[in-house]
């Protein structure tokens, strides 16, 4: 049985999920609480490489293909990293998670979100987060954290429009798992993201 607890972070690209997520570790282990961070797609050697492929601009590949990468990168993540950690009483933070597959290959590349689901639970042994927070804010907003940051991916690089397509994406989930998911305002200082986050995760601890 999990005795862990496993947090994702989830949003539009600049919204400062990384950030989040480590800023949230290091509070999290002021409580005395064991943390793994880690990232999706990634978190585990095979799964970087399989991260490296999927989000390769030079590489053409159909929506089906990248879903599969995704979620065979994601198996073999959770059987070597994230079961086991909540299964010894860990807290998992990750950037990013099933979500992110329902919204690339889902909602903005035309696969059944359903299908797609199923397909992710396969490949986690039917397992999912405890709470995701979705760090929203408006791409225009967020445009010149990512500018700073430099593009380093496919999905990043098809400007901004598409990026507003990734929070309504978004949005649309958070009315499909409002049981999962809750908002939080990605526009204000880091700190303040990093307190409104910490007040809701309490709850969980």
């Amino acid at each position: 049985m999990k005795k862990g607890l496993f947090i994702t972070l989830e949003g539009p690209d600049g919204s400062g999920k990384t950030t989040q997520a480590k800023r949230l570790k290091a509070y999290l282990e002021t409580k005395g609480r064991e943390v793994v961070l880690t990232r999706e797609p990634g978190g585990t050697g095979l799964a970087e490489t399989l991260r490296s492929l999927a989000l390769s601009p030079e590489i053409t590949m159909s929506k089906r293909v990248e879903s599969l990468l995704h979620v065979a990168a994601r198996a073999d993540h959770v059987d070597k990293v994230i079961r086991p950690a909540l299964e010894a009483g860990k807290v998992v933070i990750c950037d990013r998670f099933s979500d992110s597959t329902l919204i690339y290959q889902g909602i903005l590349g035309g696969m059944d979100l359903d299908e797609l689901e199923r397909l992710s639970l396969f490949g986690s042994k039917g397992l999912s987060p405890d709470v995701t927070f979705l760090i929203d804010g408006n791409p225009r907003v967020l445009l010149s954290r990512r500018e700073a940051r430099g593009v380093t991916d496919k999905f990043e690089a098809q400007g901004l429009l598409f990026q507003e397509k990734i929070r309504q994406g978004y949005l649309t989930l958070l009315d499909r798992y409002p049981e999962r998911m809750i908002l939080i305002d990605g526009e204000g200082t880091p700190d303040s993201v990093t307190d409104a986050l910490i007040k809701k995760v309490e709850k969980f601890l």
